[in-house]
């Protein structure tokens, strides 16, 4: 404590603690003004306050400061007080009451400290009470979850993150008995997305010994867990290929003398009934000797001859044989620029995919009916492209495309279709071997495949086959410069899939774009409606869990008529098209899409004239 002349600054009293904290003798002290203790850069913050406490005289101010102050060995200290004024017939004092609060800083700057570092880990790290409630929440947590800080403390770990129960029962086991526990948990994210953790939970106690609280740490695996399952599936397809390619020559072997002998036969029988029989003997034996040709097709790849192929003569072949096989409420379609690119390949064996994809879509559809779409197109695969799907090369390829619109597949479905004699056909109507026959040529052909399908919608096949001939140029690296750049447009990505959210962001700040990324159409409405002056494109995708692309088109149409929207889709069909444009979207990127297509469709979404009243833009 001390008091101070208001005017002079003069130190009139000082006690003991004063002294003791200071450094200085009394004599000192009252010989001394309070702006000479005052840290250097404090005296304009004494003044405004002196100038506040006048103004209240007689009254007691509250806490105030902190202050820096100086001692006698020149230490710094950091004080917080009060200070209040005494009214006297000559003239008014100060009395100030200090707290040292320096050690108290120390701790909370080594607290922020380390809180900072802790926010910097990828992983997600969170600290409950033994009743479960979270009372520490990083960034970390924030990013894999979704959930603020301010969202999740005091909120049960169990019911925020939608913990498995039965997991959970061993979790607090584990921690009861041994003070830690580490496994893999099954978790729910904000979004309602599913999330695999490798979690660590460990027992923290206080200096008495006593358990006060939880610590745990989360390791995102879902992405590692989707590679792995993915390297299981290759690995399970190489060993069901060993094992079908053994088998099937061993058939052939014992199908082979079955046809011959039946044609022996035919000689020298005379009865109906002998030829009826002789008859199922052989095409029994020819029905199996295919299953056999396709087994060693998708086993090995059987080679067949290679030739300079134009995929339209395949296409305008294939739909002369479906026109008059497949029923009439079948509409086959066929699309292909006059310029395809020719690729390499045995014409019998692509004859033979695309006859297995067409005859898969035609059975999607029935006994409806519906639209089959047969196309093809020249692409150049770059690295944007490339980083989406690890089985493309880059440079020039044709792209054959076999679109329906039947029942369409779920994702359990579809992580299945290539597996050798899996089928979701009715028992004796198919064998199974169609998709993993597909598969293997295509592999033959240094192609890959990708497959898109919405319940309800249908699906969509394309098959990538490097092109060849004097047409097929690849334009990267040579002719990237012609790619149009950006000037710093802001573009919102809406798609639900964070691979290509990530790559699509690299891609247009490589180009000269600004982007912002939404999971979803709820979280892309609220990030542009809070920068729908900044935004000038919406790239979305069609097809999304929480709100779809047309859904969020609709809401962005209310917020704002003139806004610029793209949207994708590897699977659009006709009705949901006419609908995009009725509401002014003109511009489509069919799934997936190169670097240069996207920069050419913003350059032209960007450079459309400003909309009329009533209208809207693309």
């Amino acid at each position: 404590m001390w008091a101070f002349d208001e005017e002079t600054l003069q130190f009139l009293a000082v006690n003991e603690a004063a002294i003791e904290k200071y450094g200085y003798a009394r004599e000192e002290f009252l010989s001394m003004t309070l702006d000479q203790i005052a840290a250097p850069g404090e005296g304009g913050r004494i003044t405004a306050y002196l100038e506040r406490v006048r103004l209240g005289k007689g009254a007691t101010h509250g806490r105030c400061g902190p202050w820096l102050h100086r001692c006698k060995d020149g230490h710094t200290i950091e004080v917080e007080g009060a200070w209040s004024t005494l009214p006297s017939h000559r003239r008014d004092a100060i009395v100030t009451v200090l707290d040292d609060i320096t050690a108290r800083r120390r701790v909370e700057e080594s607290s922020r400290e380390q809180t900072r570092l802790l926010d910097l880990a990828s992983d997600a790290i969170i600290v409950c009470g033994l009743a479960g409630d979270i009372t520490f929440w990083n960034q970390g947590a924030e990013h894999l979850y979704g959930w603020s800080a301010e969202e999740a403390l005091g909120n049960p770990i169990v019911e925020l993150l939608a913990c498995d129960c039965e997991k959970l029962g061993e979790t607090e086991r584990g921690v009861r008995e041994s003070g830690e526990w580490s496994g893999e948990l099954r978790q729910k994210s904000k979004r309602g997305g599913d999330l695999i953790v490798n979690s660590r939970w460990t027992l923290v106690h206080d200096q008495a010994g006593e358990a006060k609280s939880v610590l745990v740490i989360n390791t995102d695996l879902t992405e590692t867990k989707k590679l792995e399952a993915q390297f299981l599936r290759t690995q399970r397809l190489e060993s069901i290929g060993t094992l079908a390619s053994g088998i099937a020559h061993d058939l052939n072997n014992i199908l082979a003398p079955i046809i011959m002998s039946a044609a022996v036969l035919r000689r020298s029988v005379v009865t109906a009934d002998g030829e009826k029989m002789l008859g199922i003997i052989e095409s029994s034996a020819e029905r199996g000797a295919g299953i056999v040709k396709q087994v060693l097709t998708f086993a090995r790849g059987v080679e067949g001859e290679r030739v300079l192929l134009q995929p339209k003569h395949l296409i305008g072949e294939m739909s002369k044989i479906l026109a008059q096989t497949f029923p009439r409420n079948i509409d086959l379609q066929t699309q292909f620029p006059h310029d395809l690119w020719t690729v390499t390949g045995d014409a019998t064996q692509l004859h033979q995919v695309l006859l297995n994809l067409c005859v898969n879509a035609r059975d999607a559809m029935m006994p409806k009916g519906g639209v089959i779409i047969l196309a093809a197109e020249n692409m150049d695969i770059d690295p944007h492209f490339a980083k989406m799907h690890p089985d493309a090369k880059l440079g020039p390829h044709v792209v054959l495309r076999v679109t329906d619109a039947g029942a369409g597949m779920s994702a359990e479905t579809m992580d299945k279709i290539f597996d050798p004699f899996f089928t979701t056909k009715e028992v004796g109507k198919g064998t199974g071997l169609g998709l993993a026959t597909v598969l293997g040529i295509v592999k033959t052909h240094t192609g890959f495949i990708t497959v898109q399908s919405e319940i309800g919608v249908g699906t969509t096949f394309r098959i990538y086959i490097p092109a060849s001939g004097a047409g097929a140029k690849s334009e990267i690296g040579s002719g990237a410069e012609n790619i149009p750049r950006g000037r710093g447009e802001l573009v919102l990505v809406v798609d639900d899939e964070a691979a290509i959210r990530e790559a699509l962001v690299q891609t247009l700040q490589e180009h000269g774009y600004r982007a912002y990324t939404a999971e979803d159409g709820s979280d892309a409405l609220a990030l542009f409606s809070h920068r729908r002056d900044e935004i000038k494109v919406v790239l979305t995708d069609l097809a999304m869990a929480q709100m779809d692309g047309l859904a969020l088109v609709r809401a962005l149409r209310k917020l704002n008529s003139d806004v610029r929207v793209i949207v994708s889709s590897g699977h659009c069909q006709p009705e949901q098209a006419r609908t995009l444009q009725a509401l002014g979207v003109k511009t489509f990127l069919d799934k997936p899409y190169s670097a240069s297509k996207l920069m050419k469709a913003l350059k032209d979404v960007l450079a459309a004239a400003a909309p009329r009243s009533g209208s809207a833009p693309a």
